[in-house]
């Protein structure tokens, strides 16, 4: 079979690997659709954390069953995602229902090499049911995932204003279950198609340019003064992650969902002040994953939504690296294998 190999940061090479056989406890997947996301990005940039070279990418995947074992109630020829963090199940986290931050995760396309290729095996507690999504529905479930984790670990409650920074994928996901969970959301973004896209496509009442707005003014102006009670960082860059510590209300919860590399700092007295918290949030689990299938089914959100560039696995090398530039417009970009 054809894998697509991230070499070294900044290069990809098509190589031939062969298919997987199936082996006990595993399922193997004819990979369909291969969602690109922040992550992959990072990865051929030379940013992303927790990586190693070389490296096969893609963990948003969608595929179809050709072969597996021990997956009950799964079949032969059915459409299917997969949880892609796979993890032991015995250490702390995983005997805590928190598998999504096992001590010795491996997360597909991060770890260990991921879906960028004709086939893959995955383990088949992993497989998660299509419920008669296409297959562009099913390789955007794990990224809304993300956004949905994020803002169930902030417990976002009815009327809440939850301020969501960085209008990327994961943001723009984390903005549509903030809007489920009936919150009120405001996007802050430095790039204005990407807050105009907010607005005409996911309906959100206010956004603001972190380049060209006052940002405390603008919020103090939006939440009555109050400030938001919820931000969930969606950029992973350290300077908006240390800025966004002042946008917080007093009793508020800041959710790191977004990565990067260095340390965050911040005034002691003006969080402690506040009594805020501060998590973290990373990956997402199961209840996470059908959250997002059952608000697709219901017609809460509509993923299609975000692809706006699409590519078949042949021409990912020649495309891969424009999609790094914002001028070029990619929200999401989609990969097809058939």
């Amino acid at each position: 079979m054809e894998v697509l190999v991230c070499t070294t940061p900044g290069e990809f090479a098509y190589q031939q690997a062969e298919k997987p056989a199936l082996t006990p406890g595993n399922t193997i997947l004819k990979i369909k659709r291969i969602g690109i996301c922040g992550t992959d990005l990072h990865a051929f940039e030379g940013t992303q954390p927790f990586f190693n070279y070389p490296r096969i990418l893609g963990h948003e995947l969608a595929g179809e069953i050709v072969e597996t074992d021990g997956a009950p109630g799964f079949s032969v020829g059915e459409a299917v995602t997969f949880i892609p963090y796979f993890n032991c199940g015995k250490c702390i986290a995983c005997r805590n229902n928190k598998p999504n931050c096992c001590t010795s995760i491996r997360v597909s396309g991060v770890h260990i090499d991921g879906g960028m290729s004709e086939y893959l095996s995955v383990p088949s507690y992993s497989l998660v049911h299509g419920n008669g999504l296409s297959f562009d529905e099913l390789a955007l479930v794990e990224m809304l995932s993300i956004g949905a984790h994020g803002i169930r670990r902030a417990n976002v409650e009815q009327n809440e204003t939850v301020l969501v920074v960085g209008a990327g994928p994961i943001g723009l996901g984390t903005m549509e279950f903030a809007r489920i969970a009936g919150a009120n959301v405001i996007a802050l973004d430095i790039n204005d198609g990407r807050l105009a896209f907010c607005r005409e496509k996911l309906g959100v009442a206010h956004t603001v340019n972190a380049l060209t707005d006052n940002v405390l003014e603008k919020l103090n102006e939006i939440t009555n003064g109050d400030m938001p009670t919820v931000i969930v960082d969606a950029t992973g860059n350290l300077r908006a992650i240390n800025t966004a510590f002042g946008y917080l209300a007093h009793g508020g919860r800041y959710v790191l969902v977004g990565l990067q590399k260095g340390e965050i700092s911040f005034s002691h007295p003006e969080f402690h002040k506040r009594e805020a918290t501060l998590m973290s949030s990373r990956n997402a689990t199961r209840a996470d994953f059908e959250h997002v299938i059952s608000s697709m089914k219901n017609g809460h959100i509509d993923p299609t939504t975000y692809i706006t560039h699409r590519v078949v696995f042949g021409k990912v090398k020649d495309e891969f690296e424009g999609w790094l530039d914002p001028a070029n417009g990619v929200i999401k970009a989609m990969v097809s294998l058939d």
